[in-house]
């Protein structure tokens, strides 16, 4: 089964390249060039459908299956920000060094060393004969402080509950058996498995 994935996060690939070993999985970028796609929906699940349907329409290919991943921190005592736009949540063109420094300030702002969040992932696929999306949650506590320089995003200031080390402390391993993304990918697997059932050609 040929997977194109709806991203060019180069961490996004890495993590879903490795849950996904048994199948050909290609960033949409190195088949077609790279387009802007409008994420305007209003909850992660919009979001990563419009990403997934919007590659696929410009892919043109019915015999592929396009996989996509909308995700985000929601931090307690910010009411839940920045969830859907977490990625964007320093300005359009911001880095993620970037938004995670803003996140860091806005927590502090609020008078607090730390706050109870979470991270979701929802997981689209659409194929030219279905659209699915499943997710994922990883929670923990969104700390006013950065520790370790692994992963990407928001990793560095987020503890995962009954442990004591950020995710950029923790190897990708350990890592992948927590996200968020891993848990939506892991339902996401059942659901490419049936496709695969019952359509062998794709």
């Amino acid at each position: 089964m040929k997977l194109v994935l709806a991203t060019s996060n180069k961490g996004k690939v890495r993590e879903i390249k490795a849950l996904f070993e048994e199948m050909e999985v290609i960033p949409y970028g190195e088949i077609i060039e790279e387009f802007e796609i409008v994420e305007d929906g209003d909850t992660f699940k919009e979001n990563a459908l419009i990403k997934a349907r919007a590659v696929f329409k410009a892919l043109d290919d019915d015999s592929v299956v396009v996989i996509s991943d909308d995700s985000g921190i929601s931090v307690d005592v910010l009411d839940g920000a920045p969830g859907i736009y977490s990625a964007r949540y320093a300005g359009l063109d911001a880095t993620d060094k970037d938004n995670l420094y803003k996140l860091l300030d806005a927590i502090k702002e609020k008078g607090a060393l730390s706050s109870p969040a979470h991270y979701t992932a929802a997981i689209a696929i659409v194929t030219k004969d279905s659209e699915s999306c499943v997710h994922g949650w990883m929670h923990g506590t969104a700390m006013s402080y950065v520790s370790g320089e692994g992963g990407f995003g928001y990793d560095p200031m987020f503890v995962p509950l009954g442990l004591d080390k950020t995710l950029g402390m923790l190897d990708d391993a350990t890592k992948r058996k927590l996200s968020h993304r891993s848990k939506g990918l892991s339902l996401a697997k059942i659901i490419l498995q049936t496709l695969k059932e019952e359509a062998p050609q794709i």
